[in-house]
């Protein structure tokens, strides 16, 4: 358990608790909790499980697309610079007037 959790069950013991009733207690708080904020998300439905799992499919697509088009941009910025490198090249060279005339 955490620490602050811990401190309160020590401190109830020593007032007289029972400390498997505060556990006890301190347990179904957090199963009150949970299903309350399952609730307020709307995934108290047999069908959550399985929303969850799309959502995290469709957040990992989204990741691929995003790292896939960044590759891609950058691929195409390298390419594009290597192309206008190897033109300049050739117009310093006189290659480009050599392939003219």
């Amino acid at each position: 358990m955490t620490g602050i959790l811990e401190g309160l069950l020590e401190q109830a013991e020593a007032q007289g608790a029972a400390r498997v009733t505060l556990r006890a207690i301190a347990e179904e708080a957090a199963e009150a909790g949970a299903d309350r904020a399952l609730k307020r998300l709307g995934l108290t439905d047999e069908q959550a499980g399985h929303d969850i799992g799309e959502l995290r499919q469709l957040v990992q697509g989204w990741r691929d697309v995003k790292k896939s088009a960044l590759k891609s941009l950058v691929g195409w910025l390298v390419r594009s610079a290597v192309a206008l490198l190897l033109m300049g090249m050739a117009f310093k060279l006189g290659l480009a007037e050599a392939a003219r005339g």
